[in-house]
């Protein structure tokens, strides 16, 4: 979604703003390119800076309940320190490193119902205004899709995908917020879990993958998580099923030595409100709370085994309503709020 917005607080005459992304596709730690266009209004302008904030619809859990709220994980300042004529067009190109991080929105070209976007702020002459909010698209790094299609070959299937509010302890996590993939699981270990949730936290050496299994409980016990870590390089050679088959099984047969962990790794919940326009990706969130079920959005999504590896598929044309409804709500609810 590209569009034009006259900037409000500038007045009527002031210039316009639209930031173009390149269609290329982005990793997390890779590059982000694209061009802001300006559009010089009645009077000539002084621009201070151009900057693109990456922001997150992300969901939180309190008290009270949930609420979904927009973190501000990146900012940076990609142009200004000129001044822009009357009726003047001039495009500022741009390139910016994407956290490492940084949410897979897709796979192989099917929506996850993640919900990214990068919003381009204008200052000029002492006035800002968050001119422009653009949708970001991120696909998998090599070794988060060889983990995918080993889950996908080995049975397990996708449910739903969402951005958690918090940390989450012992890990090397960066980002105030951390992404989960819930899976249904694949027919052999469907008497002993209920799903699985995925973590991806990577970093420039490798990734860290966080794997939490709800288990089912017996007829006179409670069922309870259990949650453990691992990590690979970027560009392992693995035989990736047979390595993360073996992870599974790790979390299915050591259910008490993983219900200890859980209280060392889960993460805890962040008892007060937020409004993320305050994070930069730079600051330090607290964790989520143990015993943590998170519903996801509800999206439907199903992954599906096929010889070819994972292929992810939005079923059904309410399902796909639903994911590029949720998309516009964001965009254009934030529109509102600037």
């Amino acid at each position: 979604m590209v569009f034009k917005r006259l900037l409000g607080s500038l007045g009527v005459g002031g210039p316009t703003v639209d930031t173009v992304l390149d269609p290329t596709p982005v990793r997390p730690g890779g590059t982000l390119t694209g061009q802001v266009h300006l559009q010089g209004g009645n009077a000539d302008h002084d621009i201070e800076h151009i900057t693109l904030e990456l922001v997150a619809r992300v969901e939180a859990e309190h008290g009270d309940g949930e609420s979904e709220g927009t973190v501000v994980f990146e900012r940076v300042t990609v142009g200004g320190g000129f001044r822009l004529g009357e009726g003047e067009r001039r495009s500022v190109p741009f390139g910016v490193t994407l956290p490492w991080e940084t949410p897979i929105t897709e796979l192989y070209g099917q929506a996850l119902g993640i919900v990214l976007g990068v919003r381009t702020e204008l200052s000029v002459a002492g006035a800002r205004d968050k001119g422009d909010l653009d949708q970001l698209t991120v696909a998998p790094l090599a070794a988060q899709e060889h983990i995918l299609e080993a889950l996908g070959q080995l049975g397990f299937g996708f449910r739903s995908a969402d951005l958690e509010y918090g940390r989450i302890g012992g890990t090397g996590q960066q980002l105030p917020f951390y992404q989960e993939i819930e899976l249904t699981p694949a027919p052999q270990y469907a008497h002993q879990i209920n799903e699985v949730e995925l973590t991806f936290l990577a970093h420039p050496g490798g990734l860290e993958i966080v794997l939490e299994a709800d288990k089912r409980g017996g007829f006179l016990s409670e069922g309870q998580d259990a949650l453990t870590r691992f990590t690979v390089g970027h560009h392992d050679l693995r035989d990736w099923n047979t390595e993360v088959d073996g992870w599974i099984r790790t979390l299915a047969e050591h259910r008490a030595s993983y219900a200890s962990y859980g209280s060392t790794y889960a993460p805890s919940h962040d008892p007060h409100p937020y409004d993320g326009h305050g994070h930069d990706g730079h600051g330090h969130g607290h964790g989520h709370g143990e015993g943590h079920r998170s519903s996801g959005p509800g999206i439907g999504t199903a992954v599906a085994a096929g010889a070819a590896g994972l292929a992810v598929g939005v079923v059904g044309g309410m399902v796909a309503a639903e994911v590029i409804d949720e998309v516009g709500d964001f965009f254009e609810g934030d529109e509102e709020e600037d």
